[in-house]
């Protein structure tokens, strides 16, 4: 059952950087001074070493947010990225269920609480579809190419597997978009885009869907030059390293993934077998006075242990697996914006090899070399500093999933330890009765 959603605290006012960003000048602008990238956006080590310890088998830090379960208790976490100051809290929750004539769908209610002056007012409350979020997240891929864009939870289910109107799938969908806009607000960058305003604002945003085609940003028509057919010689190390970190993290998760949902089945299946043996010691009392009392013992206990085998399962699904999803959806997003570094770097190695080739001496190199140069060099300074932000994320969530889950556990057995232990009394006593 859904219970009832936490908010959410989010964002963070402050930019990567205070400067005027060349994928946003029209062509008739000059372009301001090179972009290049700061030594504080780097990664040291974070694809070598550290942030390969979920993948490889490194020991993580093991510190985690407090909870109500015992072990998280004993950990704290530092949760506020940066000690930035937030200042927009978005929550999604409420999800309600519309029966049209063509179609059925779920909204959810979208609450934004801001001091920003971009905002008219301090509060706001919407309601929007899975599709309105969709549409948000290729607006944002539209705007911002150079910067990594969270994933949204997957639009499609099997059919006859899982019923996207159940309150089980509807309250796992409302926590992922949920997150889906923490992401957003978490970013310095995204979080001011006019789209994601629209989105948080706008009563009716289907005027707005019809009138935004004539309203795309310089930076969104800008995007064009990633569709070009360059093929770029070699990536520099650093985001080779990246790309090959991305394809071995997806492929560890996929696995893990795999192996998490079988393990659910055969969980489940074990449950129905529970289910069936314990009435049969409650039946079997009944025919024999003298043993009753153990036999209905046994029974509860059984039951007592199918309760708590339920939960951890219900844990596994609900919370392990969508979180696991989640991140195999990022890593095939950031792949995209290497694919799309790739091809303005290959743009730019072409225009230099075709100023090469020609005779004459020019005084200058051309003005469009040095906006696909500025376009490398803003790639490359937000995609690193989306990259770190992305690993400081990920050790996060992963340290406080894995917590959880070992607590999980602990729980699971600490209950099927004690409901065992309850019925020992009554086998012991029985014989000296007699």
């Amino acid at each position: 059952a859904a219970g009832a959603p936490k908010p959410l605290p989010s964002s963070g006012p402050k930019s990567l950087r205070e400067m005027p960003h060349p994928l946003a000048t029209s062509s008739s602008e000059e372009i301001g001074p090179a972009l290049t990238p700061s030594p504080d956006l780097l990664l040291p080590r974070s694809i070598a070493d550290k942030d390969l310890g979920l993948p490889n088998g490194t020991p993580v830090d093991t510190s985690s947010p407090a909870s109500s379960s015992s072990l998280l208790n004993r950990l704290q976490l530092d949760d506020d990225l940066d000690g930035e100051t937030r200042d927009l809290f978005v929550t999604v929750d409420d999800p309600k269920k519309h029966v049209c004539t063509m179609e059925t769908y779920i909204t959810y209610r979208v609450t934004t609480k801001t001091t920003r002056a971009e905002f008219d007012l301090p509060e706001y409350s919407v309601r929007r579809r899975y599709q309105d979020f969709d549409w948000l997240r290729n607006k944002l891929e539209e705007s911002q190419p150079t910067h990594l864009i969270p994933p949204l939870p997957e639009k499609f289910v099997v059919k006859g597997v899982v019923d996207r109107f159940s309150e089980e799938f509807v309250e796992t969908r409302r926590k992922a978009l949920d997150k889906f806009l923490k992401r957003i607000t978490d970013h310095p960058v995204l979080s001011f885009n006019e789209h994601f305003n629209v989105f948080l604002t706008a009563k009716d945003l289907n005027a707005y869907k019809k009138q935004g085609m004539a309203l795309l940003s310089k930076m969104g028509e800008s995007v064009k030059y990633v569709t070009g057919g360059y093929k770029v010689r070699s990536r520099p190390l650093e985001f080779a390293a990246i790309g090959e970190y991305l394809d071995t993290f997806s492929l560890k998760l996929g696995t893990i993934d795999r192996i998490a949902q079988r393990i659910i089945k055969e969980q489940l299946e074990y449950l129905v077998e529970l289910r069936e043996y314990g009435p049969v010691y409650s039946t079997w009392g009944g025919l024999e006075v003298e043993l009753s009392e153990p036999l209905e013992g046994v029974s509860a206990c059984i039951g007592n242990c199918c309760t708590a085998l339920e939960e951890l399962s219900e844990d596994m699904t609900e919370d392990f697996l969508p979180v696991l999803r989640e991140y195999i959806l990022y890593s095939e997003s950031m792949k995209n914006v290497l694919k799309k570094r790739d091809q303005v770097q290959a743009e730019y190695e072409a225009k230099l090899e075709a100023i090469a080739l020609k005779k004459e001496d020019r005084p200058k190199v051309p003005t469009d070399v040095e906006k696909c140069q500025d376009r490398v060099e803003c790639f490359n300074a937000d995609l690193k500093a989306d990259m770190e932000r992305w690993q400081n994320n990920k050790r996060q969530d992963f340290r406080q999933l894995l917590m959880g889950m070992a607590d999980k556990n602990i729980q699971y057995y600490e209950k099927c330890l004690t409901a065992w232990e309850s019925i020992i009394p009554l086998l012991q006593d029985k014989p000296e009765t007699k």
